[in-house]
């Protein structure tokens, strides 16, 4: 295990073919979808496939797919993607789940400080962001209490069942990171 994946609670694995449950749980909540850009529920199938592919390399996929996993139950509680990875600019987008179970406890930030010292520490990248809906509160302070900064805004940017809503962009720069 790279010792920049795990702490004294959590530890961020690879998917492995016993995920396909509880990936097929989360991908398919519709709450979920707004948050992603899925327009429809995947197949069992589909994750399967899914799963075969996802042990690629970072550098071939151009993103990677952790499941959150607490240590002393070897429960996945959620999952973290580094996303459109460009080892060009040294940069790539940070995407987070936690289920609902678990959110409110002090977890998340833990996991984007693991994956933060996995991407600047390992991977050497200069910036993470994120993507986050306005509306999404809970993401936005998870974010900021993890020092990324509000660069911008995206207006009107995603549809929902309400019509268009502007988008944050949310930045950390490897600089501003303490390890």
């Amino acid at each position: 295990m790279i010792p920049f994946l795990e702490n004294e609670f959590i530890k961020l694995r690879a998917l492995e073919p016993e995920d396909l449950d509880v990936l097929y749980a989360w991908e398919n909540d519709s709450e979920l979808w707004s948050s992603g850009n899925t327009l429809s529920p995947y197949s069992k199938f589909a994750l399967r496939e899914y799963l075969s592919e996802a042990r690629q390399d970072i550098y071939h996929t151009k993103q990677l797919r952790l499941m959150i996993e607490l240590k002393d139950e070897n429960r996945a509680i959620g999952t973290i993607d580094l996303y459109e990875f460009d080892p060009m600019n040294l940069r790539a987008g940070v995407g987070i789940l936690l289920d609902k179970e678990f959110r409110k406890m002090g977890l998340g930030t833990q996991v984007l400080d693991l994956i933060q010292a996995y991407a600047f520490g390992f991977l050497f990248l200069k910036q993470l962001y994120a993507y986050i809906p306005q509306s999404n509160e809970a993401s936005q302070n998870l974010f900021l209490k993890s020092s990324y900064v509000c660069t911008g805004k995206f207006q009107e940017w995603i549809r929902n069942s309400k019509g268009f809503e502007d988008v944050l962009l949310m930045q950390l720069k490897s600089e501003n990171f303490i390890f």
